[in-house]
C-alpha cells in the first residue's frame, strides 16, 4: 500500500479554522495569509501572485514533470448593487448560486468603514403583515434585500454608515461537526478541498515520504467565477489534479463517501491516463471510489487549460449533497481523498515523455483500441445466451 494515514482530528480541526474565515471571491487576502502561514508550518516556501493565488513547492528527485494539486479558497458570497430608499441593501451573486439559499442568511457586510453585520431578508418576509403572500413571492436575487443591523431607515442612513454600491458581503457557513462523521455547512465548497490537501502535506511531512518529481501545492483565490488557476501553473507542471466537490443528486453517481472521480465536467472530458492512473491507485490502496459525470460545473482545471496550460488534468471530488445551498460532506470521502493524494505524489512516473514540454513521438501515450473480448457469436445457442446472461 502506498497510501498514508491520514490525521482525521487535524483535518476536520483545519477545516474549522476555514470556515471561520470569510473568504467570498474579492475578498480573499485574510485566508490567503491564513493557508500562507500554516504551509510555512508545514516546512513549505510560499509564493503569492499579485492578486493572492498562493503556490508552494514540495521538493522531490526530479524538477521537470511536476505535480500540482490546487484548491480554491473563494467562496460564494454577494455585493452590494443599489442602496435602497428603506434603508436595505439590494444585491447581486458573487458566483453561481440560488437566492432561495440567500433568504435567511446572516452575513457580514465589508465596507472601507468597517464591517457591518445583516441579514438577507426576502421582500415580503413578515407572516403578520403579509400572510400567505411570504410563500407565493417569487424567488430570485431582485426578491430579496439585505436588512443592516444598524441605524438605517432610508438611503442617506446608508449612506454615513460608509455603505457603498460594490460592497463585498459574505455569508456566515453555520458549520456543525456531527460525531457520526457528516459535517454540515456552507461554503464546504471548497474549504474542505484546501483542508484535504493540507492534512496530504501533513502526512507526508510526518512519514518521511519521498517523491519522484516535485509537488506544487497550489490554492487560487477566484475559482467561483471562473477565474481560476489560470495564472499559477509553471511551465514544469506537467499534470494538475483539481481537488473539489462531487454533487451528489438524483441522476448523479457522486457519494459521500470514497472519491468520487469526475469523468468530464462541461468543459469536456479530463485526461485519460491521468485518471486512470488514479483510479488504479484507488484499486490498489484499497480507498472506495466512484465514477461521475457533472453538466453544469467547471473547477480550476479549466481555467488553467483554457489559460494555455499545457497539463494533464483529472478532478478528485468529496461528494457533497446541496452543492452551492446547505452542503454535507462526511470525513470518509475527506479522508479517501487525502489517502489517494499521499499515494498518487508517491507513485512512479509513468509517462518520461512528459518530462519534456514538447517531444517527438518516441514515448507517447496509447489509448487501447483492440476489441473486447465476447463469448457471444453467430452460432450461439438458447444455452449459450442463457448462460452469458446469468
Amino acid at each position: 500500500m502506498k497510501r498514508l494515514a491520514i490525521d482525521t482530528d487535524y483535518l476536520a480541526a483545519t477545516l474549522d479554522a476555514l470556515m471561520a474565515i470569510p473568504s467570498p471571491t474579492g475578498y480573499t487576502d485574510t485566508i490567503v495569509r491564513h493557508v500562507s502561514a500554516e504551509l510555512t508550518r508545514l516546512g513549505l516556501s510560499v509564493e503569492l501572485t499579485r492578486r493572492g493565488a498562493m503556490r508552494a513547492v514540495r521538493k522531490g528527485a526530479e524538477h521537470r514533470g511536476a505535480r500540482a494539486l490546487v484548491s480554491h479558497l473563494d467562496t460564494l458570497g454577494a455585493q452590494v448593487k443599489f442602496l435602497k430608499e428603506n434603508g436595505r441593501l439590494s444585491l447581486v451573486p458573487i458566483g453561481t448560486w440560488s437566492a432561495r439559499f440567500a433568504e435567511g442568511a446572516r452575513v457580514t457586510i465589508f465596507t472601507r468603514s468597517g464591517a457591518y453585520r445583516g441579514t438577507i431578508l426576502p421582500l415580503k418576509s413578515s407572516g403578520h403583515t403579509f400572510n400567505d403572500e411570504i410563500d407565493t413571492s417569487p424567488i430570485g436575487w431582485d426578491h430579496v434585500e439585505l436588512r443592516v443591523d444598524a441605524l438605517a431607515f432610508n438611503h442617506e442612513d446608508l449612506e454615513k454608515l460608509g455603505i457603498e454600491i460594490g460592497d463585498i458581503v459574505a455569508v456566515d457557513p453555520n458549520p456543525e461537526f456531527l460525531d457520526n462523521g457528516f459535517i454540515v455547512s456552507r461554503h464546504l465548497d471548497n474549504k474542505a478541498g484546501v483542508a484535504v490537501m493540507l492534512a496530504a502535506l501533513k502526512a507526508l511531512n510526518e512519514q518521511g515520504a519521498e517523491t519522484p518529481v516535485d509537488i506544487h501545492w497550489l490554492f487560487t483565490i477566484a475559482e467561483e467565477v471562473g477565474v481560476g488557476a489560470s495564472s499559477i501553473i509553471t511551465p514544469d507542471v506537467a499534470s494538475m489534479i483539481a481537488v473539489d466537490n462531487g454533487t451528489t443528486a438524483p441522476g448523479q453517481n457522486s457519494r459521500e463517501f470514497g472519491v468520487t472521480f469526475s469523468m468530464a465536467d462541461q468543459t469536456g472530458p479530463f485526461d485519460y491516463h491521468l485518471t486512470k492512473k488514479l483510479v488504479e491507485l484507488c484499486e490498489e490502496n484499497d480507498i472506495r471510489y466512484q465514477k461521475d459525470v457533472f453538466r453544469y460545473y467547471r473547477s480550476d482545471s479549466a481555467s488553467a487549460v483554457e489559460a494555455g496550460a499545457d497539463v494533464r488534468t483529472a478532478l478528485i471530488t468529496f461528494g457533497v449533497d446541496s452543492s452551492h445551498g446547505h452542503e454535507r460532506i462526511h470525513m470518509h470521502a475527506l479522508r479517501s481523498l487525502a489517502e489517494l493524494i499521499t499515494a498518487y505524489v508517491v507513485s512512479p512516473v509513468e509517462i518520461p515523455r512528459d518530462y519534456e514540454e514538447t517531444a517527438g513521438m518516441k514515448g507517447f501515450t496509447r489509448q487501447p483500441t483492440a476489441e473486447a473480448e465476447q463469448s457471444l457469436t453467430p452460432e450461439a445457442t438458447e444455452a449459450d445466451i442463457a448462460e452469458s446472461l446469468d
